[in-house]
């Protein structure tokens, strides 16, 4: 399992926009997650071992803090034709089994993924009322095998200081995973090393 660090996109980035289909089929854009105090926004997907080892955890967080007035989305953004794992079938599948709450979309052409500058799964973005970032990096500091309890400790704590009107601790750790699969040929420039 390759081990891949988030970009660490600069704060104050505003939310890149999309219009994606979620797993229900319908289509979610950005537009229809305005007027939050806090929009979260992660990219998953089904079969990297980072993702499963905090995935229960991402279905309690998105029914915590969407209870809070939150407004909470997941994308996968991985080649599904060497993934097929990751396919938006499998997608459904895997947000119902998990009790996902949340829109789970897919960025079939990966251009959302881009425009994030996602890396990895998970990667995590926080943005404020105003949709400018204000929180990239962990979930908490828990990864498979290091024993460390999965409590999303760290965006937890960023979303509760979004939703109380304050700004998240600057000093924030990236978030590590697999990385993004990338189609043969679409590999973004910033991920290349």
């Amino acid at each position: 399992m390759v081990r891949t660090p988030s970009t660490m996109l600069p704060l104050g980035t505003a939310a890149p926009n999309f219009s994606l289909p979620n797993v229900d089929g319908k289509t979610v854009s950005l537009a229809d997650l305005r007027g939050k105090k806090a929009l979260l926004v992660m990219f998953i997907c089904n079969h990297c071992p980072f993702v499963k080892h905090v995935a229960d955890e991402l279905a309690r967080l998105g029914r915590d803090y969407q209870a809070k007035g939150a407004a909470v989305v997941a994308i996968s953004s991985n080649d599904i034709v060497n993934h097929p794992d990751d396919s938006p079938e499998k997608m459904k599948d895997e947000a119902k089994a998990r009790g996902y709450a949340f829109p789970y979309l897919y960025d079939a052409d990966q251009s959302v993924a881009k425009a994030y500058q996602a890396a990895c799964t998970p990667d995590f973005f926080v943005f404020d009322a105003d949709q400018k970032l204000v929180y990239r990096g962990q979930l908490d500091g828990s990864r498979p095998g290091n024993d460390v309890p999965v409590n999303g400790a760290d965006l937890r704590a960023a979303l509760d200081a979004v939703l109380a009107g304050n700004k998240p601790t600057t000093e924030q750790r990236a978030s590590l995973g697999c990385n993004i699969k990338w189609k043969a040929g679409n590999e973004p420039d910033y991920f290349k090393s």
